[in-house]
């Protein structure tokens, strides 16, 4: 079970691998899809109806992602970042965070930066190995794209 402290603000979360179950779908006329989980979108509602603040520092562009920040006012939205590091650090200076006041989600090797930088850190159960044996990291019951996202926001508003 997925333990935070009551002084997290921010929700700083990479997109395929935890909000989408990590596949893509090719389309017939060569656009693609994603999977998602309503667990995990009734999670970005409850988080945001309760205060928190999100971020999304995703490797890829997708329409998904810029629907979910139209819907729920997400400010913070980074997509194709190849160096996410760079992002996290200039949202935590932007908004002054102390490292009690965010905690990263992340499920591959382009997270790893943002994981050991950060104090609370959160990866899937298929995330890859490497992540798994970051010192603190904490890791979902609930697969990416599988109510993971939704096992951080009841943590946190329980």
């Amino acid at each position: 079970m997925i333990k935070l402290p009551d002084t997290i603000k921010w929700i700083i979360t990479d997109f395929d691998g935890v909000m989408t179950d990590n596949c893509v779908y090719i389309n017939a006329d060569g656009s693609m899809t994603r999977k998602m989980n309503f667990k995990d979108i009734m999670g970005i509602s409850i988080l945001r109806k309760n205060g928190y603040n999100i971020a999304i520092i995703s490797g890829e562009k997708n329409s998904a992602i810029e629907i979910l920040a139209r819907q729920f006012n997400i400010e913070e939205v980074h997509q194709n970042i190849r160096i996410k590091i760079d992002v996290l650090k200039s949202i935590v200076e932007k908004y002054n965070l102390s490292k009690e006041e965010f905690v990263y989600i992340g499920d591959d090797i382009n997270d790893t930066a943002c994981l050991e930088f950060s104090k609370y850190k959160i990866t899937v159960p298929h995330s890859v190995e490497k992540l798994k044996k970051i010192e603190g990291i904490q890791i979902t019951n609930s697969q990416g794209g599988s109510g993971a996202f939704r096992e951080v926001a009841d943590c946190l508003v329980g």
